[in-house]
This record gives structure tokens, C-alpha cells and sequence, in this order.
């Protein structure tokens, strides 16, 4: 299959290497499920993207052999002049039928780490979002004439309009309260962070003993790496 935001094409190929069946499917649980649901357990191979890591844990539910590509690895479909969803189906197919290998695939961490990394990727955000607002009071404020208090991103809100003229301060009171409202998200994404490091993943303590790394860095290098045994030597972590 070459995945698609909404439709992704699919070509199916028996053992031979002859063409069977081409065609579009919905990218959706139910398109998935109207054309693999209920068929013999196949192998099935899908380059790496967005909708990858759910899509294989559903295909594999399934009973079927799944095998996500890494297409940049992939010079067939990456150094294509060609560039057509029906070609790379094609391509990905014949590849999964001579040899998995050639596709250099890829393993998807699991289900429950994807959706704890979510939580860091949600706080991160917000920390982009109140820095966007941040640097944009300060700079408002600036082509006033005036200065916002220097201070940590934390300490951020309404309180330091008090000493600006009425105009500005009136022109800044709803970017301030946004600002407070995001340090408040971000604070209590903190503590979910710390929940989850410390209930699900203890070896975040011995990470933590480095200097500089707390729960947010300990609890995102453990799940991105998710499986260890996936590294045949250390140095292949980097």
C-alpha cells in the first residue's frame, strides 16, 4: 500500500509476481477493514509516515505479516523519476514479495509509548505556543517605547501590565492572560510527565542520575527508544 492522507492505493501481487488486484481504499478503519478485515493472513508492506504506526498495529491484528519501508532508504522509490502512488505500490509490493530486506523496514514503537510520547509532544506545544506569544508582547510592548520584566516564561501575566500605559496594557491583557492559561497546561503536563516516568517506566531513575536530565528527557529518550533489544550494538542507539 502507498499511504495517503485520505485514500491510499493499494496492488496486490500472488506469488508469481503477477498483478491481482489494484485499486484505492478509504485511509480509514473501515476502508482497512472492508478490504484486509476478513481476507487470509497476506503480507503486507507500507512505507513509514503519519498513519503508519496505527495502521500496522490494526493490519497486524489482523494476522497479516506487516512490513513498514523506510522509503528513504529505498532508492527504488526515492530516486523514482516516476513519481505515482499506483508506481510505488507496485514497487513496495514486488519488493515485499523478492525479499523484506530491500526495504529496509523499520519497527514501530508500541502502542502505549506512542501515546505517553504524545503527552511530551502535546507539552511541547504549548511551550512553542506561549514562546510565540511571549516574544510577541515583548515586542509590542517595545514598539511602545516600554519593557515587560525580565523573568522566567512562568512567571508570565497579567500582573505585569500594572506599570504600562492604559492603551498598551489594555492591547496586551488578553495575549497575558493566553500566556497564563498555557503555563497552567504546561504544569500540569509536568506532573503527568512525572506520573508516568515514575508508575510505567522506572529506569528513567538511573537516566536521571546524570546531571541536567529529569523526567521530561529521561521519560522521552526511554520512549523513543521504546524496545532496546530493536539495537543489535549500543553504538546503533545514536
Amino acid at each position: 500500500m502507498d499511504l495517503g492522507d485520505k485514500a491510499s492505493r493499494y496492488c496486490v501481487i500472488d506469488e508469481e509476481g503477477a498483478i491481482v488486484a489494484e485499486g484505492t481504499l478509504a485511509t480509514s478503519k473501515k476502508g482497512l477493514e472492508q478490504m484486509f478485515g476478513s481476507i487470509p493472513a497476506c503480507r503486507i508492506a507500507m512505507e513509514v509516515g503519519t498513519h503508519s504506526p496505527w495502521i500496522s498495529r490494526l493490519l497486524a491484528s489482523w494476522g497479516h505479516e506487516v512490513i513498514v519501508a523506510n522509503a528513504r532508504r529505498v532508492a527504488l522509490i526515492t530516486q523514482s523519476s516516476r513519481k505515482d502512488d499506483r508506481i510505488d505500490a507496485r514497487t513496495l509490493a514486488r519488493l515485499a514479495r523478492m525479499d523484506p530486506a530491500l526495504l529496509s523496514p523499520i519497527r514501530h514503537r508500541r502502542e502505549k509509548a506512542q501515546g505517553h510520547l504524545l503527552v511530551i509532544r502535546s507539552r511541547a506545544a504549548l511551550v512553542e505556543a506561549r514562546t510565540a506569544l511571549v516574544n510577541s508582547a515583548r515586542g509590542m510592548a517595545k514598539s511602545w517605547g516600554e519593557r515587560l520584566a525580565d523573568c522566567d516564561a512562568d512567571a508570565m501575566g497579567a500582573g505585569m501590565l500594572k506599570n504600562l500605559p492604559a492603551a498598551l496594557a489594555e492591547a496586551l491583557r488578553g495575549m497575558m492572560t493566553a500566556i497564563e492559561s498555557l503555563t497552567k497546561g504546561i504544569k500540569e503536563y509536568d506532573q503527568k510527565i512525572e506520573q508516568i516516568a515514575a508508575t510505567e517506566y522506572p529506569e528513567t531513575k538511573l537516566l536521571r542520575q546524570v546531571k541536567g536530565v529529569g523526567a521530561l528527557i529521561a521519560l522521552a529518550f526511554v520512549l523513543t527508544i521504546d524496545d532496546p533489544e530493536r539495537f543489535r550494538r549500543s553504538r546503533e542507539v545514536g
